[in-house]
């Protein structure tokens, strides 16, 4: 790019010529300013095709775009070159498409050997779900896990592209009769079970007896366990006769019922004594956060270790709270730290060499404005200005940092 004569030239009148193996062409015409700032800015347009091919190249190197797509864009630049109004190492790009032409070729080869693979993947996994679905259709007696797998096959199934639709339409019908037998063997299973109502609810007495033993309980973690589990045996127990089912329930609800208002109370009043803690260290953070660190960094610090004493005594506060405060605690802490160390370490402005040089580089700039601005030059006044700011941002970020 810097040597751009090696690829261009501009005639006497402003013709603009590309270098290439087969000679020279025109690609343009230069009147605005000197020859070289003419086969710059021809350049710079060939800067930004080899910027398209890197982006190409590297989004097709990381799987990130499709091969297809990217063999597109190669050959449409690879076209475009003969025509192209740039001044570069045209033959080179030329010869670095026609690989990468040849790497998206055997990329997108490689898609679609995938893609026919992944149909038969797809083609395996639902003739596999089927199998299953008749095996559970045909011999499973837990009624709730196998129809809760039912659903999940099906679920799974509609997730299940690229069968081709003779198969998927033959594989779909094996599916829907083994759901449409285990149903009615459900049905029929279910239909014998007024039998057993009269032992389900015994059952459902034992479980209510248990739960009242538990409602008098103060050892909250271990019985809320305990009563969760008993509510999990009720819902897999068979129900009993309505009238009974009902007045079960009631006592059973109940007993659960008295358990946990007391615990919501026990609870509640711990919750009020942890806002209180929460209160008394938003305050110690507060005068932590006010603490002028740079201008006493010593008193600071013992001040701050004087509030770390006071915050590990406030107690506990709301487990949502309490890493968003610790946190920013550590921070005036870790600042303390810096401004400690960095006071042993710091060395005078005047004395730095690298802020002499960016102030020379400041001076520089200053200098390259005004000659700009005496010459008349909009364009570049306008980039000594940009120059000239950013210089003297960095100087006055360093000379902050120092």
């Amino acid at each position: 790019m810097s040597d751009w004569t090696a690829f261009g030239r501009v005639d006497e009148d402003g013709t603009v010529y590309v270098k290439t193996a087969e000679g020279e062409r025109v690609v343009g015409s230069w009147q605005a300013g000197a020859p070289e700032e003419g086969l710059a800015h021809f350049a710079r347009r060939f800067s930004d095709l080899v910027t398209e091919v890197d982006l190409t190249e590297a989004r097709l190197n990381s799987g990130a775009a499709d091969a297809g797509g990217s063999l597109a864009t190669i050959r449409r630049i690879r076209a475009s070159l003969p025509e192209a109004h740039v001044v570069g190492d045209i033959d080179a790009l030329a010869a670095r498409l026609d690989k990468l032409a040849t790497v998206a070729e055997e990329k997108a080869g490689e898609a679609k050997a995938a893609r026919e693979a992944a149909r038969g993947e797809a083609l395996a996994r639902k003739t596999a779900l089927v199998e299953e679905a008749e095996k559970l259709a045909a011999e499973s007696t837990g009624w709730k896990t196998a129809g809760d797998r039912l659903k999940e096959i099906l679920d799974e199934w509609k997730t299940i592209r690229g069968v081709d639709k003779k198969s998927d339409g033959e594989l779909w019908k094996r599916f829907a009769a083994a759901r449409d037998g285990f149903t009615r063997r459900r049905g029929a299973h279910f239909a014998s079970l007024d039998q057993q109502r009269k032992q389900a609810q015994t059952v459902k007495e034992e479980l209510v007896a248990e739960a009242e033993k538990l409602k008098e309980s103060t050892d909250w973690g271990v019985t809320a366990g305990q009563l969760k589990d008993l509510m999990a045996q009720w819902k897999a127990a068979p129900r009993a006769a309505k009238e009974a089912e009902q007045k079960l329930w009631e006592r059973f609800r109940a007993a659960q019922d008295e358990f946990f208002t007391r615990r919501s109370e026990v609870f509640s009043a711990r919750d009020n004594e942890q806002r209180a803690n929460l209160e008394r260290k938003q305050a110690l953070l507060a005068e932590a956060e006010a603490l002028d660190v740079d201008g006493d960094p010593k008193g600071a610090q013992a001040k701050l270790r004087d509030i770390q004493a006071q915050w590990h005594e406030a107690g506990r506060v709301p487990r949502e709270a309490a890493a968003g405060l610790d946190r920013r605690l550590r921070a005036v802490d870790d600042k303390v730290r810096v401004v400690m160390d960095s006071a042993w370490r710091r060395t005078s402005k005047e004395d730095n060499p690298l802020l002499a040089q960016m102030r020379a580089q400041v001076a520089e700039a200053e200098d390259r404005l005004a000659r700009a601005q005496a010459a008349g030059d909009t364009r570049r006044i306008k980039e000594a200005e940009s120059a000239l700011a950013s210089k003297r941002q960095f100087l006055q970020l360093a000379e902050q940092a120092g």
